[in-house]
C-alpha cells in the first residue's frame, strides 16, 4: 500500500516537472506566428512523460498543460461571442495540447520495435494537433482569413507552417532522447527494441 503511494507520488512529481519543462520551453524566443502558434520543442516533455507512465496520464498532463497556456498565452477569438470562445478553448488549447499526452497509445501499436512507436506516435500527436488548430481555423477563425483565399486552404498551410517542423523536430529530439533514456527502463535502449 505505501509502495503504490509513493509511486503514484513520483508520477505526479515527474508529470509536475514535465508539465513545467513544457512551459520553459514555450518560452524560448522563437518566432510567434501573428494569430497563434510557433516553432516550439515544448510538447517533447509531454510525449516522454506518455511514454513513461501511459497515455491516460500523459493526456492529463497535456490537459494540465493546456490550461497554463489558456492562462498564459490566450489569444481572443474575433468578435468574442460565448459559443467562440469555449470551442477556441477546447479546440487551440485543450484537445490540442491534451493530444499531445496520448503519445503511448500510438508508441504500444508498435510492439517490440519500440524506438519507432516512440518516434512515429511523437509526429502523430503532433499531427492531430494540428487537426485541432485546423479545425479551429475553419471555424472560429475563418473571419480573419485574407479575402481572395479558401479558409481550408489558409487554415491548413498556416497551422501546417509551424505543426509540420514541430512534429519533426518531435520526432528526432524524442528519438535521441530514448534511445539514451528508454522511458520504461531509464536505461540506454537495447538493440532488439529498435
Amino acid at each position: 500500500m505505501k509502495n503504490k503511494k509513493l509511486e503514484q507520488l513520483l508520477s505526479l512529481v515527474e508529470g509536475a516537472l514535465c508539465v513545467a519543462m513544457a512551459f520553459a520551453l514555450d518560452l524560448l524566443p522563437l518566432p510567434k506566428w501573428p494569430m497563434g502558434g510557433s516553432i516550439s520543442i515544448s510538447c517533447v516533455p509531454i510525449i516522454y512523460y506518455s511514454y513513461r507512465r501511459g497515455w491516460l496520464k500523459g493526456l492529463v498532463m497535456g490537459l494540465a498543460n493546456g490550461v497554463i497556456q489558456i492562462v498564459t498565452g490566450w489569444y481572443t477569438p474575433p468578435g468574442g461571442a460565448l459559443g467562440a470562445v469555449l470551442l477556441c478553448a477546447l479546440l487551440d488549447y485543450l484537445l490540442a495540447f491534451g493530444v499531445i499526452g496520448i503519445a503511448d497509445a500510438f508508441a504500444k501499436l508498435f510492439g517490440k520495435h519500440r524506438m519507432v512507436g516512440y518516434t512515429v506516435g511523437a509526429v502523430l500527436v503532433n499531427l492531430c494537433r494540428l487537426v485541432c488548430s485546423y479545425l479551429s481555423g475553419i471555424t472560429i477563425w475563418a473571419s480573419t482569413t485574407p479575402e481572395g483565399e479558401y479558409v481550408w486552404i489558409y487554415s491548413l498551410t498556416y497551422n501546417a507552417s509551424y505543426m509540420i517542423p514541430n512534429a519533426i523536430l518531435a520526432a528526432v529530439i524524442i528519438a535521441i532522447l530514448c534511445a539514451a533514456l528508454d522511458p520504461k527502463t531509464l536505461r540506454p535502449i537495447k538493440k532488439d527494441a529498435l
